[in-house]
């Protein structure tokens, strides 16, 4: 098993969420490695991950750490941990906390019903409503019928995925939080299990209104990927169909403004208003 952690500013919550991941993966009785990879945290993060290190060293299971010269995002993050397991089964969970490493059993145990990939469910989310709850729910909802891959939570970030398919996937933008959706073009099995979900006991959310536009910008890429990606000229065929019937109806219109009845009445409207007498 590899786990792969991306971390940005999560001081607070990364050593006891170390020893969490630590004694579930013990429980298991597995050979397992962590990924920790740091997205320049401003914080002590990284200071605090050396010390998870240095913990693994003198007895446990093997830990490394990928520091990032600049913040280049959790997809960024979750490739180069991906990138870098060896593992033939991957699970990549968050760095706040919220994921709950006693899971990773749970999403195994679906995993080996013949599943390529197993994506957890936060039904119970212990988020705000309106600034995350309710923006998820909505993206959920597109994302599904975008693709027609169904799934509940495509922003839970614990998942278990089969490393051989994994590593064909070249990941950007915020296109993670999709994997399933490519895999499945690939032939893929995807399962989904219920998670827990805790509520954040440190640091702040690093999601905005920024990252929904993101997510609904890449929708397009969705679309291409899951429909055309075997036929990429049917998708720009269609899309130079629909610019020239906007152009054909561009340039009726510039017609009609200029040579007909809506320039006439607007002649007729002109010369009744010049001749009106004055009071």
């Amino acid at each position: 098993l590899s786990i792969v952690v991306p971390v940005f500013n999560e001081e607070a919550s990364l050593a006891p969420l170390d020893q969490e991941i630590r004694a579930a993966l013990l429980a298991l009785g597995r050979s397992a490695e962590i990924i920790y990879i740091d997205d320049c945290s401003r914080d002590g993060s990284l200071a605090v991950l050396q010390e998870c290190v240095e913990t693994a060293g003198r007895g446990g299971f093997r830990t490394r750490v990928i520091k990032f010269r600049r913040n280049y995002g959790q997809t960024a993050a979750l490739a180069a941990g991906f990138r870098l397991a060896e593992g033939q089964v991957i699970l990549p969970m968050d760095g706040d906390g919220q994921n709950n490493p006693a899971d990773i059993g749970r999403l195994l145990a679906e995993f080996e019903k013949g599943y390529d990939i197993v994506s957890g469910w936060r039904r119970h989310r212990k988020d705000r409503a309106i600034s995350r709850k309710l923006p998820s729910w909505v993206a959920n909802w597109l994302i599904g019928r975008v693709s027609g891959v169904r799934l509940h939570d495509y922003g839970c970030t614990l998942k278990a995925y089969r490393a051989s398919l994994l590593k064909e996937l070249h990941l950007y933008g915020e296109m993670h939080r999709f994997i399933p959706l490519y895999l499945n073009t690939l032939g893929a099995r995807v399962g989904e299990v219920e998670v827990d979900h805790r509520p954040r006991s440190a640091g702040v959310s690093k999601y905005g209104s920024r990252r929904i536009l993101k997510v609904l910008l890449d929708l397009v890429l969705i679309r291409f990927m899951t429909r055309y990606y075997t036929r990429p000229m049917h998708f720009f065929g269609q899309a130079a169909h629909a610019f020239a019937l906007a152009a054909g109806l561009t340039f009726c219109l510039m017609v009609i403004f200029k040579f007909g009845w809506l320039s006439l009445i607007g002649i007729d409207y002109q010369a009744s208003f010049i001749q009106t007498p004055l009071p």
